[in-house]
């Protein structure tokens, strides 16, 4: 079925229609019907539009939506994925005036990030390119020596420095070293790895704290523990140990991963997330699980099935993609919360979240999980 079908409900014929894989087709057609814009790649902020958001842009979100057409791409090796992925790629950058680069550094690496699954499914050189202009404008730029070497969270900012940033950054420099093999970009990977390591992980649950330097006081934000730092902290220590040929990094990224669940999923399903005081859906927030249930489904095919805290990973993600599909809206819009039904309006990087999370049930469940 080609990606601009607005049958949102319809499933491939070919599958299984309860398959992960069936369902991560519907809810990525689904993203399309819900939010396209006027031209082929462009995605509008809510579902059902609401003027007050007609000209909002939300760039790392965007990159994020690059991501979700080339997983499913990876999925089914249908070319029109590609294309689309590729169209709202253009569609970013042309909202961005053009321009790679804007104020916020991690922002930049999650594009970076997009640019390079584009590469390897390409295998376009200018994708490459981009990622690393990209890499080179953050390096350049947004490192610096306050609270260690490490990258600040934006140009306005240079001492606040985070899990976001410098954990999509380490990805970056991650995936550069293994397409072009060059040390400096691996060298940073380890170095950006490293510093979260000895800033923000509490070393008794693998716990990552969200940032240090934000109020000005040079205090840790101890208190903010999202599921998308310790997605991030989970890609970086599986980069590590494949690099490194270290499992015991995975041993690592596993304790993180079961921590998570402890403190941020009790009853079994992700919590409702905000970053601010009487948040109740949108924004930033809404991307924060399928960022940690991408890197989850990572870490999970470097591991054992056999394997005790494994299998219990494996059934979190089973738990929370059910209760996700559950209380989808008969057009597929998700909430911010997965244990009920949808409000009246879905923000992109909400329903982006519940795309990537069905994504990666579907990663899972190709691999035998």
């Amino acid at each position: 079925m080609p990606p601009d079908s607005d049958e949102a409900t319809s499933g491939p014929g070919e599958l299984d229609p309860h398959s992960w894989s069936a369902r991560a087709e519907r809810a990525n057609i689904a993203l399309t019907s819900n939010f396209s814009g006027f031209r082929r790649g462009r995605l509008q902020n809510t579902a059902p539009l609401r003027l007050r958001q007609l000209g909002a842009f939300n760039y790392w979100w965007l990159a994020h939506a690059v991501q979700a057409r080339v997983d499913a791409f990876d999925r089914t090796g249908d070319g029109e994925w590609l294309h689309l992925a590729e169209a709202t790629y253009r569609a970013l950058i042309q909202r961005n005036r053009g321009r790679l680069f804007n104020d916020y550094f991690d922002d930049m690496s999650w594009l970076a990030l997009a640019s390079l699954r584009l590469h390897a499914a390409t295998g376009a050189q200018r994708y490459l390119d981009d990622a690393q202009e990209l890499w080179r404008h953050i390096d350049l730029l947004g490192l610096n020596d306050s609270f260690g070497r490490s990258v600040a969270w934006r140009k306005q900012q240079p001492d606040y420095k985070n899990a976001p940033t410098n954990g999509s950054f380490g990805l970056v420099s991650a995936g550069l070293y293994r397409v072009t093999g060059e040390a400096a970009y691996a060298a940073r990977a380890d170095d950006l790895c490293g510093w979260i390591e000895s800033r923000l992980v509490d070393p008794r649950t693998g716990i990552v704290f969200d940032g240090v330097g934000r109020t000005g006081d040079g205090a840790v934000d101890s208190g903010w523990r999202f599921s998308y730092n310790q997605g991030l902290y989970l890609g970086l220590l599986v980069d590590s140990a494949e690099r490194h040929h270290n499992p015991g990094l995975l041993k690592r990224a596993v304790l993180t991963a079961v921590s998570t669940i402890d403190q941020l999923a009790p009853n079994g399903v992700f919590a409702l997330e905000t970053t601010r005081p009487g948040e109740r859906r949108g924004g930033d927030a809404g991307l924060f699980k399928g960022i940690f249930f991408r890197y989850l489904a990572t870490l999970l095919l470097h591991l054992d099935p056999a394997d005790r805290d494994a299998r219990m990973l494996a059934a979190f993600v089973q738990r929370n993609a059910d209760a996700l599909w559950q209380n989808l809206s008969p057009t597929l819009l998700s909430g911010d919360d997965w244990q009920k039904p949808p409000g009246r309006t879905t923000y992109l990087s909400t329903q982006l979240s519940a795309v990537i999370t069905l994504e990666a049930a579907a990663r899972l469940e190709r691999e035998g999980w």
